[in-house]
């Protein structure tokens, strides 16, 4: 299927890109997110209209964040887990505890933009793991996992 891209799309193409993808990437991902639309005659024509403000959209959305970026480089998140005395966890740390440890330095983070390269954190320690705040900002952030009083 032929889709014309509203937004970067990592590994796909850049805002106005015209590109072909599987049928079911299109229907179920690209176009329910808003981040392509069908290619059609009529909608490159809608699309060329409104391109000044797509990419003023873009650029704002890559502004705030590298703010966010900015404010978070450096930091460590601290997350408390209950750990045996040899230091390995009582389950895990996952993305979902470090984008809610996050929300607590100020920085909105969902769970899928927290990326976990060897998997979910199972030992007490400092791990260094990958933010991606948009597509072309990824911070990287000190993840502190202390054991657990009790």
């Amino acid at each position: 299927m032929q889709v014309i891209l509203l937004e970067k799309v990592a590994k796909l193409g850049g805002l106005g890109d015209v590109v072909k993808v599987k049928d079911g990437y299109a229907r179920n991902f690209l176009i329910p997110t808003g981040a392509a639309r069908r290619a059609t005659e009529k909608a490159i024509k809608e699309f060329e209209v409104r391109r000044a403000e797509l990419e003023k959209s873009q650029a704002e959305k890559l502004a705030a964040a590298q703010a966010q970026g900015e404010k978070l480089a450096g930091k460590t998140v601290t997350i408390a887990q209950k750990a045996g005395v040899d230091g390995r966890l009582f389950g895990s740390v996952t993305n979902a505890d470090i984008a809610e440890g996050l929300k607590g330095l100020g920085v909105e983070a969902v769970k899928s933009q927290v990326r976990l390269p060897n998997g979910p954190i199972k030992a007490v320690g400092e791990h260094e793991v990958a933010v991606a705040l948009h597509h072309d900002v990824v911070v990287n952030v000190v993840v502190a996992v202390i054991a657990q009083a009790g």
